[in-house]
């Protein structure tokens, strides 16, 4: 009887194998990348429980966020928690992002790691930050009124993404018709 490799099972697999992948040592490269990722596993496992997300600070945004610019796939529901902003640490992403489970709940699907712009200029790029042996993206303006300048990660750890494990929209997540957030009307 084959077995499939749930999420849960790919965490605790990740667990199992950090102490091995430790040993690499702790400077830039391979085994210091997956080391990396068994720590935002181990931190993330209990976000699988949407409620645990919550209560961790991660506040929801009520719209399903998808590629506005022509592309495919999406983010899902992204959950903020601000007191992360310009955290590097593995265990700290800045934002966890949920799909509908189709059962009335939330699935974590991905996280996120968001660092501002130091001098605020889209035009330079001397402070990016990298983990996981990946430069982050950007530097982006901001998505929403009052946020900076910024750099971002996406590490899609939760649920396979075909484009790439660090691409910023998933194709296998979908926002459900009437999840998105509505266009601005035309001004007359």
């Amino acid at each position: 009887m084959a077995r499939t490799l749930t999420p849960v099972l790919a965490g605790a697999l990740a667990l199992a194998v950090t102490p091995a992948v430790a040993v690499a040592g702790p400077g830039p490269g391979p085994g210091r990348a997956a080391a990396d990722k068994a720590v935002t596993y181990r931190a993330t496992a209990a976000y699988q429980q949407h409620a645990q997300g919550v209560r961790a600070g991660y506040k929801p945004d009520q719209y399903c966020v998808f590629d506005r610019a022509g592309g495919t796939g999406a983010l899902g529901y992204p959950h903020f928690n601000h007191a992360y902003d310009n955290s590097t640490d593995p265990a700290k992403p800045t934002a966890l992002f949920y799909e509908d489970d189709g059962k009335g709940g939330k699935r974590l699907v991905g996280v996120e790691w968001l660092v501002h712009d130091r001098d605020q200029n889209l035009k330079t790029d001397d402070d990016r930050p990298s983990m996981f042996g990946v430069p982050f993206k950007g530097p982006h303006r901001g998505n929403f009124p009052g946020q900076p300048v910024h750099y971002a990660l996406h590490l899609w750890l939760w649920k396979k993404n075909p484009e790439g494990q660090f691409t910023a929209y998933n194709p296998a997540v979908t926002c459900l018709p009437g999840t998105t957030r509505p266009l601005p009307r035309p001004s007359s």
